[in-house]
């Protein structure tokens, strides 16, 4: 197949890590028959820097005629003052809500190689496999916002139509999982979230009668999420929520670079990219855990490309480097670490091989 790929490397690390990505999927190209076709664009800092805004026109109108859309990290010191007018975040934000691109799906897995860069104690973490559904299009984080001299405002709005939409995405992938669906809310203080109660209710009764919901306050959920992870599986919520559970849940991978994202909306077009940040400290050292954005790339395969196959075969990939002891400074506490291109290298090593694809679930 043909496939018009729209490559936004942002800020800090976004660069060296969607490289490695790119490397990745151009293997994966050849491997299998295909033609991706890469453009890139500027997004964040690097375009406030270039154009003065943080998403140009000339970069959503690139995005809406790709196929899929593969992102770095935004944001930095450089632009990191509250009062400025212009931020690197209003690019992603705006990118999103353009795209039409509402739920985000965050898999947590933890691989056997990286249980030791975690906190959590390593019984806590075997078996332990998540998919976070957070809402992306709503909610506070795109609320009317006002400041006066003595008070700061930010309003949190949702409408029943968009906590159906992504009630009813993750419904459809805890029916295709273990049947588990859990939502996330404070209902007991936010009219919010009362309404997203109401309404997750009402969508699995009647659409998903064979999916067993269970409601959680977001504060309880924190503590849960670390002390019995092993007990969720498809976890739904909304955006700011969502933003926070799932920084906490990057603490049973072990690291924020292991943990990939897809950014859907109705079509198949999807924005792709690792859940940390920009990384600035570390940015140009080569030292960037690359893996986030590769497992991305394969999210990117599954959703937008419908290439199933070549989608495990990444994550595979992923896995058996991380076997082999492929690990980078996050990762490697023990051993000497490997830098951003030999962890790439690393995964294409694994690729050109027979490519046995673990039984993983999305």
């Amino acid at each position: 197949m043909h496939a018009e790929i729209l490559v936004l490397p942002g800020d800090g690390i976004g660069p060296e890590v969607t490289a490695a990505a790119v490397q990745v999927l151009r293997a994966v190209a050849q491997r299998y028959g295909h033609t991706f076709a890469f453009t890139q664009g500027l997004i964040g800092g690097a375009a406030i820097d270039a154009t003065g805004d943080a998403l140009p026109a000339q970069t959503l109108a690139a995005a809406r005629g790709a196929d899929a859309v593969l992102l770095g990290a935004v944001g930095g010191p450089k632009w990191s003052d509250p009062g400025a007018r212009v931020r690197p975040e209003q690019g992603l934000l705006a990118i999103r809500k353009a795209l039409g691109l509402y739920a985000n799906l965050r898999p947590v897995r933890p691989h056997a190689a990286a249980l030791g860069a975690s906190p959590i104690k390593p019984h806590l973490l075997q078996g332990v496999d998540l998919m976070v559904v957070r809402e992306l299009t709503g909610g506070i984080y795109f609320g009317e916002k006002r400041r006066e001299a003595d008070l700061a405002r930010d309003v949190c709005t949702y409408s029943v139509a968009e906590v159906e939409r992504v009630v009813r995405r993750a419904g459809a992938l805890a029916r295709a999982r273990s049947g588990r669906l859990t939502s996330v809310d404070k209902a007991n203080v936010l009219e919010t979230s009362r309404l997203w109660r109401e309404v997750a209710t009402r969508v699995v009764r009647d659409e998903f009668p064979d999916v067993r919901l269970e409601h959680q306050l977001v504060d309880s959920m924190a503590m849960h999420l670390i002390a019995r992870p092993r007990e969720y599986d498809v976890i739904v919520t909304e955006n700011m929520f969502g933003d926070i559970l799932t920084d906490e849940a990057s603490m049973l991978a072990g690291s924020l670079g292991l943990l990939p994202s897809a950014s859907l909306g109705e079509g198949t077009v999807g924005l792709y990219e690792p859940i940390h940040g920009s990384a600035p400290d570390i940015a140009g050292r080569g030292i960037a855990n690359p893996y986030a954005t590769i497992l991305s790339a394969a999210l990117l395969l599954r959703h937008s490309l419908r290439l199933e196959d070549e989608a495990r075969c990444v994550e595979t990939a992923v896995s058996q480097a991380l076997d082999a002891g492929a690990l980078t400074a996050d990762l490697a506490h023990d051993r000497p670490p490997l830098g951003t291109t030999a962890a790439a290298h690393a995964v294409l090593e694994q690729l050109q091989g027979d490519c046995q694809v673990a039984e993983l679930r999305d």
